[in-house]
């Protein structure tokens, strides 16, 4: 590959914290196969959200991934994730993931992104590991399941770890997210209360709707903070 066009991807794929920043929602894309995962990706990009998630666990992910990453939107910004290996890793780039997420402590996955200069989510649910994945070179952490301690637990993680972006997901609902922007989250991942059945052939206009409202209740929380 030329050294300009390089360049180039490299600026493209460190892009991704800008999206999930200033977004501040990542959209969790799981179905029983990957069929229908595009077709929701781009209803959750034209209601605004613009981080959207691939997750692995869903046969036919990557391929789903792969047919939707070159026609998506610029404003889009295209993910994998339940990324466990660092053979996954680069698979997931090579057909267009742009960021990548684990749902546990995955230090090979880390060290694959930083030699992709590809930003890794990692998850991780204690001090020790929050502390771990971002001394391992996570972007971001992934605080998983998040609802077991809800925002209340976010809030103490805030003080003795103040400089780690914190991503909490798994279990929050649409009304729930301002908690967690307030209690000190960068960004909230969103999965089913989101994504409802919109993977396994519900009604899309209904997950608009969905997207529509957190996007709303987004924007509220930056008008409040």
């Amino acid at each position: 590959m030329p050294p300009a066009v390089a360049g180039e991807e490299v600026r493209r794929l460190e892009q991704a914290l800008d999206v999930i920043r200033t977004g501040r929602v990542v959209a969790v894309l799981r179905g029983e196969d990957g069929t229908r995962l595009a077709a929701a990706a781009e209803v959750l990009v034209e209601s605004g959200v613009r981080a959207v998630e691939f997750s692995l666990t869903t046969p036919g992910a990557l391929e789903a991934l792969e047919r939707y990453s070159p026609g998506a939107p610029a404003r889009a910004c295209v993910g994998a994730g339940t990324v466990l290996s660092a053979a996954q890793a680069r698979e997931a780039v090579a057909r267009g993931a742009r960021y990548l997420v684990t749902p546990a402590l995955a230090p090979e996955v880390v060290a694959a992104g930083a030699e992709m200069d590809v930003p890794v989510v990692c998850g991780a649910l204690s001090p020790t590991e929050i502390l771990s994945a971002y001394t391992a070179g996570a972007a971001i952490v992934k605080v998983f399941p998040a609802s077991l301690g809800g925002p209340g637990y976010l809030r103490l993680l805030r003080d003795p770890l103040p400089r780690i972006p914190l991503l909490p997901t798994g279990g929050i609902g649409i009304e729930q997210v301002p908690d967690y922007l307030a209690a000190g989250a960068v960004a909230v991942g969103m999965g089913g209360a989101l994504l409802g059945d919109a993977a396994l052939g519900g009604d899309l206009a209904e997950l608009g709707r969905r997207a529509r409202r957190l996007v709303s209740l987004l924007g509220e929380a930056g008008a409040a903070a």
